[in-house]
């Protein structure tokens, strides 16, 4: 079995297909796009984004500002971004409305880094079987150049059925779901996190007041 399967290796198909396609899909976008893209694999097999744990840090948060001062709130505690930056947020004495202005600012913020990654990898899927085209063509071009060598000719052919191939199964199997998913898990991560707006609005509710009280 895994000597059958040698046959559908060719490591210049590879290169041409792979290198190809990571080149042209780097060449859209500045060099961190690129190495955003491949920090967000690792989400891919993580749980989609739940409320309850940055609930449960704005709880504390709350907790500690009723038994204290939201001054004794540590920062450091609050692994969110969002419950941290909101949180700090109150602590200046930001309303109610000027919190909801900035989740929904952070909100925008973080889907338009998720759609650059997400573009990138959109961007693989198209490009790869474009790159496998190319690996065909540097294939067949090889094999007419060697017409009267057949060593050279079953290699030459090897690297173009194969490049072909690996297109095709990259963006179709690789890139594609890749882009989908993180599609998926973005939506489903903002979704969950305009929950945060209701109780982070009567969090400020509560705070506010009492600051410019102080103020006066």
């Amino acid at each position: 079995m895994i000597d059958s399967l040698s046959f559908f290796y060719d490591p210049i198909a590879l290169a041409i297909v792979g290198g190809g396609t990571l080149l042209a899909s780097a060449a859209r976008g500045p060099f961190r796009d690129t190495v955003n893209a491949f920090r967000a694999l690792p989400v891919l097999v993580r749980r989609p984004f739940d409320f309850g744990p940055a609930r449960a840090q704005l709880a504390r948060a709350e907790r500690v500002a009723t038994a204290k001062s939201l001054l004794a709130v540590d920062s450091h505690l609050l692994k969110d971004g969002d419950v941290r930056e909101g949180v700090q947020a109150v602590a200046d004495g930001a309303t109610a409305d000027q919190v909801e202005a900035l989740l929904d600012r952070l909100r925008e913020e973080r889907l338009e880094r998720h759609a650059v990654v997400q573009d990138y990898w959109a961007a693989a899927a198209e490009t790869a079987p474009a790159m496998g085209m190319v690996g065909t063509l540097i294939g067949l071009v090889g094999m007419f150049r060697a017409m009267d060598d057949p060593a050279t000719i079953g290699s030459a052919m090897a690297i173009a059925l194969l490049a072909t191939l690996y297109g095709a199964l990259f963006a179709n199997l690789i890139a594609a779901p890749v882009s989908a998913r993180l599609r998926r898990l973005s939506r489903a991560e903002e979704n969950e996190r305009r929950a945060l707006v209701k109780p982070f609005r009567a969090f400020a509710n509560r705070e506010t007041p009492v600051k410019r009280g102080l103020a006066a």
